[in-house]
């Protein structure tokens, strides 16, 4: 291997000849690319399927100029253990045609509207993306929600296409919510009565497209900065778009006989499973594995941890994500021994030693993740024993010392829209302890609900923001403990 790599591109890599735009992919983050990129490029190397992937960057601030530059490549790294062995496998990934980044090329944003070929719309968000929003109008260029600029390029599909029903498109969202294409939907029907656009272009929407909830499910640490040398050791070109994710992949859809033949994963053996009620996989895994991921991130990171890897491995944070799967799985309906085999399984792809998943990632937009996440255990656990969960009410004090931005005189990777990180500022600047927790609890915008009306949760986070403060995250979590 030459000191200078090739930088990697498609005339570099033979790899000139495109694949048709089928697919159109809202997010060009680490998940998407290692997740639903991937399962395509599966479909096109086992069955031929022959889809390209036009990424749209659903923020002002995003990648795609990185992965232009790269002429849509990267390299998959998926990493973990079978049987006791270290496994690594490697593959570059060769679906992507494009990237466009609708804020400066909103015109080749529109053109894709116009693809023949096009099949389907998959996006990833995150929680807080599938968002109505008054103010977007059909003028602006584009509009600031994603289902705004998706209901805008389906009108236009629409408009060029003269309301052919055969050119409707299948529409999987992948965002962490509840009945997450159910509600994609509705919030377009809404932009159709805010914008009085036609009723035939509503009719179109309803039955010429279709949409399936879905619930995804793999660990993808992203960009493996500090073994970055390592990775490119065994590459023969510059990747500056390396993704790393563990071998684990579970994607469920809903969705029936038609589904399976627009999207034949049954003649791979990926683990896609096209099902009639995609609820017992996501009610497991959202509350089990993400509800742990976003339960751990707080005091992981005033404890001083840095990886998950660590936090699980920790003497002290291991034991309280092990105590907090057990609360989580007390509130569960389901078949208890299933239960404990997936929490023994999530604890195991926690220790992964190839992962090495940042906290300061998984901290982005955590007030939204936990809300769906988190909040449903913690409430279902009062409801069910009449008291509070001890580990899962610790963890939202220490999202709620999280949110202040400092601790030990250190800046914090608070992540977060302007208006909550606003609102988290305001609120610590109120005085007092229960002040905090009283404007926090009582924001709707941020849980749905007035959680001051919790009994004895105010008083209980008061109890565990004093504990912190005077004593630190694992004395003051042992105090608290003791005090409940």
């Amino acid at each position: 291997m030459s000191e200078v790599m090739e930088k990697l591109n498609r005339k570099n890599r033979g790899l000139e000849k495109l694949n048709p735009i089928k697919v159109v992919q809202f997010g060009e983050g680490n998940f998407l690319r290692a997740f639903v990129d991937y399962a395509f490029q599966r479909l096109n190397n086992e069955v031929d399927f022959n889809a390209g992937i036009a990424m749209v960057q659903p923020l002002a601030g995003g990648m795609v100029n990185m992965i232009n530059d790269q002429d849509g490549l990267y390299t998959l790294f998926m990493n973990g253990i079978k049987k006791g062995e270290k496994i690594q496998d490697i593959q570059l990934i060769t679906n992507v045609v494009k990237g466009i980044n609708p804020y400066t090329e909103f015109a080749d944003y529109l053109a894709l509207a116009k693809e023949e070929e096009l099949q389907f719309i998959v996006s990833n968000t995150t929680e807080a993306g599938i968002e109505f929003l008054e103010s977007d109008t059909p003028d602006m260029q584009p509009p600031a929600s994603f289902p705004a600029k998706l209901t805008v390029l389906l009108h236009e599909r629409f408009k060029h296409f003269n309301g052919d029903a055969s050119k409707g498109l299948t529409i999987i969202p992948c965002e962490l919510i509840d009945y997450n294409s159910e509600t994609l939907k509705k919030i377009i029907l809404q932009y159709c009565d805010l914008w009085k656009l036609e009723d035939a272009f509503k009719t179109w929407v309803s039955n010429a497209c279709t949409y399936h909830s879905t619930l995804v499910d793999r660990i993808v640490p992203g960009y493996p900065r500090a073994e970055i040398e390592d990775y490119n050791s065994k590459l023969d070109y510059q990747d500056n778009l390396i993704v790393a994710a563990e071998p684990f992949f579970l994607w469920a859809i809903e969705g029936g006989e038609d589904l399976k033949q627009k999207l034949p994963f049954h003649k791979t053996d990926l683990n896609v499973k096209i099902v009639d009620d995609i609820r017992p996989f996501k009610m497991i895994k959202v509350r089990i594995l993400n509800g742990a991921h976003t339960a751990m991130v707080p005091i992981s990171l005033l404890h001083g941890n840095k990886l998950v890897m660590e936090t699980v491995n920790g003497d002290f944070t291991g034991p309280f994500v092990n105590n907090v799967i057990s609360e989580i799985s007390e509130t569960l309906a389901m078949d208890k021994n299933e239960i404990t085999a997936y929490a023994e399984e999530v604890m195991d792809r926690f220790k992964n030693p190839f992962i090495k998943h940042a906290l300061a990632d998984i901290a982005l937009n955590s007030i939204s993740k936990f809300k769906v996440r988190v909040l449903p255990s913690l409430l279902g656990y009062y409801n069910a024993k009449a008291k509070l969960p001890i580990n899962l009410t610790f963890s939202l004090a220490c999202l709620i010392q999280f949110y202040k931005g400092t601790w030990n005189n250190e800046a914090l990777p608070v992540k977060d829209s302007p208006e909550i990180v606003e609102a988290f500022k305001n609120a610590w600047q109120l005085g007092t302890v229960d002040s905090v927790v009283s404007s926090i609890l009582a924001n709707n915008e941020f849980w749905g609900e007035d959680l001051t009306k919790v009994d004895g949760l105010s008083q209980a986070l008061v109890l565990a923001l004093n504990e912190i403060d005077a004593n630190g995250v694992e004395q003051g979590f042992i105090n608290f403990s003791q005090k409940n």
